[in-house]
């Protein structure tokens, strides 16, 4: 029988990494009010990462536009990093720097969450989102890898998940975002 040591270990470190996402528990509630309020007053979640946490933005909007566990009404929400067209014309004309701050000055308004995902938080064109939302007074969520890099402390509410893998970061933050999405399921939809 023939064994794969990545796998045990993996396991492992996947463990270790969730059970310590319960000292972000206080920081969950400031993002889980921050999210109902917006969404309570008809506004949107715009959602942004690269890469690996382009995909998990997709998948945490889709979860608010569709459903998560249950048939309930859509909530809007958009993930910035799903047009290629939209993303290439703002990386042509003004850097990949600007991509998603370019989509933020266009539909971000008051009242609106943008909530960024970098594993790194060295992404500038989240840095550089999360600037723009300041500007026009959004409220920001920023799901963070390692020590934050350079956007910890930019959002209203940072959920930093303290590893230095990519892979079990990534998977500590499609927890989180699927804590999210059933809280605020349950929250607006009065279970």
């Amino acid at each position: 029988m023939s064994h794969l040591p990545q796998f045990r270990d993996a396991i492992a470190a996947a463990t270790e990494t969730l059970r310590s996402l319960s000292s972000l528990e206080a920081r969950m509630v400031e993002a889980g009010d921050l999210i109902e309020r917006c969404l309570r007053a008809g506004n949107k979640l715009l959602v942004c990462g690269n890469g690996g946490s382009a995909t998990d933005a997709a998948h945490f909007a889709t979860e608010f536009v569709v459903r998560f566990v249950k048939d309930r009404r859509a909530y809007p929400a958009i993930c910035l990093a799903s047009d290629g067209g939209l993303l290439t014309a703002a990386g042509n004309d003004y850097g990949f720097d600007e991509i998603f701050a370019r989509q933020v000055a266009a539909i971000g308004v008051q009242g609106d969450v943008l909530i960024c995902l970098t594993t790194s938080g060295k992404s500038k064109n989240v840095v550089r989102a999360l600037e723009e939302a300041k500007v026009r007074k959004l409220k920001t969520i920023a799901f963070l890898g390692r020590d934050g890099g350079s956007t910890i402390g930019m959002a209203d509410v940072d959920l930093l998940v303290c590893s230095d893998s990519t892979a079990r970061i990534q998977e500590a933050h499609q927890l989180l975002l699927h804590v999210l999405c059933e809280t605020i399921e349950s929250r607006l939809e009065g279970n």
